[in-house]
């Protein structure tokens, strides 16, 4: 059997059937997420002490954690899902052991961070470059949560995957990988939802 008989429903069906042949093809299929992941924190993980396979057996936890705790009825693709909770997992690991500092995890989630591939801080990579920034904006509301609730239920859910992953430190070309498109089309969906946020944020300032 190969996983390319299969679309990702029915071999999570088979996953919640206890089916370990449905999880590995599964892994087969996404275990490419893992190795996006581990490039993100790679750097600043072994700077403090972890070695590869430390992150990769962590990023397996994860990955296993994901397809577990995935529902079919969740709002977002099964590759979506396991690239955040393998994030989530490198992250938290990191963080327990107390080899990364408080700034250092920060700095990898910050929107100000300087990532190599752009040579700019993300907040600038999915905004205007002007006094109208939707994200630094977004950053200095008072309101952060009901914001972003607001920019959620305004977004499409394609848009919003995309916008979860960038957020999580992916590059175009990781997200499209991720998602099975092209970075073209990565690049019209934060076209897209920049739009709309800068929409949201306008309106609010004139009420």
């Amino acid at each position: 059997m190969s996983y390319e008989e299969y679309s990702d429903d029915e071999l999570y069906s088979l996953v919640c059937e206890s089916d370990e042949d449905a999880k590995d093809m599964l892994f087969m299929k996404y275990k490419y997420i893992i190795d996006i992941v581990i490039k993100k924190y790679a750097f600043s993980a072994m700077k403090y002490g972890f070695e590869y396979k430390d992150l990769y057996q962590e990023a397996l936890v994860g990955f296993s954690d994901a397809i577990q705790s995935y529902r079919e009825e969740k709002n977002t693709s099964m590759a979506t899902f396991i690239t955040l909770c393998v994030d989530r997992r490198l992250q938290n690991t990191i963080r327990k052991a107390g080899r990364v500092k408080n700034r250092v995890l920060l700095e990898s989630l910050s929107l100000d961070h300087v990532y190599e591939e752009y040579n700019i801080p993300l907040k600038e990579v999915i905004s205007d470059n002007n006094k109208n920034d939707p994200l630094t904006n977004i950053a200095k509301d008072e309101e952060f949560d009901e914001l972003l609730e607001i920019i959620k239920n305004a977004l499409s859910s394609s848009e919003y995957e995309v916008y979860k992953l960038l957020i999580s430190g992916l590059s175009y070309n990781e997200i499209a990988k991720v998602l099975g498109k092209s970075p073209k089309q990565i690049d019209n969906a934060i076209q897209r939802f920049k739009s709309k946020i800068k929409d949201i944020l306008d309106s609010r300032e004139t009420i």
